[in-house]
């Protein structure tokens, strides 16, 4: 018979090593996840949190 125990796993490591090297790619050609950050022109305000900091950072306290 031609479908055997055998050839079906063959074609599951097949499928499997097509699978990854296909992954791969998709992720090296989308840039590995990078996206930029997002920035800001205008200050803005999300309920009580402004963009900017109340007061500028001084020196580091130890």
């Amino acid at each position: 018979m031609l479908f055997t125990m055998e050839f079906l796993l063959l074609l599951l490591a097949g499928l499997v090593v097509y699978a990854v090297t296909a992954t791969l790619v998709a992720v090296v050609r989308d840039g590995r996840g990078h996206t930029p950050p997002v920035r800001s022109i205008r200050p803005w305000m999300a309920g009580n949190l402004p963009s900017e900091p109340y007061a500028t950072p001084g020196p580091a306290r130890r």
